[in-house]
């Protein structure tokens, strides 16, 4: 269900032929997440759930993506491809390497364990900037509701399901995904009545990500607002226009 929750929203991406002020980092950071996660499966033989909910979920973020790339705007579209081939390629190619060269046994599992357990924490992270935009706008246009309900959802679910199993590494990210889910919940029933984002104000393609993959930190998203810039590069054009008018007029 977490995985089919953003379909209301691709439904509007490809009513309206343009990805607007929505991002692809969540989708992107998803399919990193559940690529570990099967990863982590086959070398955990008591996590074999996870191989069967993942593997979908790969399938259904892929789509999400290629349909991000098919509708978004050139910039955004580079910087998404530019993301998908650090992260999901280079990233989890450099971490498969490493752990298949340098680890064995118990201990591969368990490196395995962490890098796991910090890029879940990411996949509930990655909407923290779309939480600030809506605060700053007021608005819950970008922000879904089926999405936060549904990843709070999952995970109470995985919470339990790690517990059962004694996995640290699965029950633990989901506590923090179960607090950011509440306040994402929070945000929206308290913003859910204000007004639509101006064009102004809308949300950037996708801002800059920090991505370091040697120390598997977290994703770092800024804002970047190109329609001011240009607002500010159009208004000294007419300025200078209007110089060189009154010249000529003398």
């Amino acid at each position: 269900m977490v995985y089919l929750a953003p379909l209301p929203t691709f439904y509007q991406i490809y009513k309206r032929k343009s990805t607007e002020g929505f991002q692809s980092v969540p989708y992107v950071v998803a399919l990193f997440s559940a690529m570990l996660w099967i990863y982590y499966a086959f070398l955990n033989t008591d996590a074999s759930l996870l191989i069967t909910i993942n593997s979908v979920g790969c399938v259904i973020e892929t789509s999400y993506i290629v349909m991000f790339l098919v509708y978004a705007p050139k910039k955004a579209r580079i910087q998404t491809a530019k993301l998908v081939f650090l992260m999901n390629i280079c990233g989890f190619g450099s971490i498969l390497l490493l752990t298949l060269l340098l680890a064995k046994g118990a201990n591969r599992v368990r490196i395995l364990g962490w890098v796991c357990l910090v890029f879940s924490l990411s996949v509930f992270v990655a909407p923290l900037c779309i939480m600030r935009q809506v605060i700053r706008t007021k608005s819950v246009e970008y922000m879904p509701f089926l999405l936060s309900f549904f990843l709070t959802l999952s995970a109470v679910m995985w919470f339990f399901y790690g517990l059962m199993l004694k996995d640290f590494y699965i029950a633990g990210p989901n506590i923090l995904g179960f607090v950011f889910g509440v306040v994402q919940m929070v945000i929206y029933l308290i913003y859910k009545k204000g007004k639509k984002v101006l064009e102004n104000e809308k949300l950037p393609e996708l801002s800059e990500q920090i991505i370091d993959v040697v120390k598997l930190n977290t994703m770092v998203c800024g804002e970047v607002n190109l329609a001011n810039q240009q607002h500010s590069n159009e208004g000294h054009a007419t300025t200078e226009k209007q110089g060189l008018e009154v010249i000529v007029a003398l």
